[in-house]
């Protein structure tokens, strides 16, 4: 970890806050994952990374370790202790620094919700959607300075974002740093803000954003979105927009990837003497035959009737799952073929107790 600064590695100051730390990890642990960047080693090195970077940095020991040693290594920060503390603070709080060490505020990124059909999963579509988020101020260009002009220098760090202190120590004099407690590490200050925004840079806005759903995708399925999240302040990044998509449930049909899954209610006689029947697809009139002597349970495939793999292909199939539906209440005369049925079949003849009732079909111990 001794060559590791896990401040550039997350891309901030090290005048963040935890809050800022936090976000920063969560935008590159986004746009690194795994799961986005499949069978992609270099993503999934520059992941293991950034988690690393803030191990260190969320760990409030950790990450003062870091800024006093510059490491979290105890064997480098006993080396570096027998070789003088005052050249390692001036190397790491010093004066080796020519400018500003902090930056604008990164936008925060921003979640969609957006529900579909089954109909858009074999298809995909393109979508205009509308999005609330902070966008950069027209009137000073995100400045946040009336008129667009540019922040003052803050004169109490000149613009550097810290200030430096000299503090004695039993090992001598040490030198600090810490965030400018007048521009809290900008490095400017706005003494006309923006009427418009307030001097925030950013305000408020409704913008439609074009999307462009593969065919195939699945429900929970992500679409990331660069720099369509919130815009930064003061030369900050902006966020990215993460766009969730939710497949909308329909109770007939369940869903295992590219295969559908539906049931199919027949009489006995259809189940018996097999039918040609009509069900409805995801889109149209499907049909089904049914072979005669069809079991409850039984499963009868409708090929390509399915959805597609993602961004397109051959279709999966569509399951029809049978059950049989009994008749719960029988005439007399109904009875009366159903036994002289099992007769002609050499079948025990059930023994009706109900005149022609459920217990008349299968019987009942005595």
């Amino acid at each position: 970890m001794a060559s590791m600064d896990p401040y550039e590695i997350l891309g901030v100051a090290h005048s963040a806050t935890a809050e800022e730390i936090k976000s920063a990890y969560r935008r590159l642990a986004r746009r690194y994952h795994p799961d986005v960047n499949p069978n992609d080693l270099e993503s999934e090195e520059k992941f293991k990374e950034i988690g690393e970077a803030y191990s260190i940095l969320s760990d409030t020991e950790k990450k003062a370790r870091f800024d006093r040693f510059g490491t979290v290594d105890p064997q480098q920060m006993q080396g570096d202790v027998f070789g003088g503390f005052s050249d390692l603070f001036d190397v790491f709080f010093g004066q080796q620094t020519g400018g500003r060490r902090t930056r604008g505020r990164d936008g925060s990124d921003l979640k969609l919700d957006l529900e579909l059909t089954l109909v858009d999963v074999i298809h995909g579509l393109q979508r205009e959607v509308d999005v609330n988020r902070l966008a950069e101020c027209d009137s000073c260009h995100g400045s946040g300075v009336e008129g667009g002009k540019q922040p003052e220098q803050c004169p109490t760090c000149r613009g550097q974002g810290v200030v430096s202190a000299v503090r004695n120590t039993f090992l001598g004099q040490v030198r600090t740093q810490s965030p400018c407690p007048t521009c809290q590490g900008a490095g400017t200050v706005i003494t006309d803000p923006c009427r418009v925004c307030r001097g925030n840079g950013v305000v408020p806005k409704t913008e439609k954003v074009h999307l462009n759903i593969p065919p195939g995708f699945e429900s929970g399925a992500t679409m990331h979105l660069p720099g369509q999240g919130n815009d930064g302040s003061g030369g900050g990044r902006p966020g990215d927009l993460y766009v969730v998509l939710h497949v909308k449930d329909q109770k007939r049909f369940e869903r295992k990837g590219q295969t559908l899954l539906t049931h199919l209610e027949l009489t006995f006689a259809q189940a018996a003497l097999g039918d040609h029947l009509e069900i409805q697809g995801v889109e149209d009139q499907i049909e089904v035959l049914v072979p005669a002597g069809t079991q409850p349970g039984t499963r009868i495939p409708l090929k390509g009737a399915g959805l597609p793999p993602l961004h397109g292909g051959r279709r999966g199939d569509l399951l029809v799952q049978v059950s049989v539906r009994i008749p719960e209440r029988l005439s007399e005369h109904e009875a009366k073929l159903i036994r002289e049925f099992a007769e002609l079949r050499g079948e025990q003849v059930p023994k009706g107790g109900d005149k022609g009732g459920i217990l008349g079909l299968f019987g009942k111990k005595r």
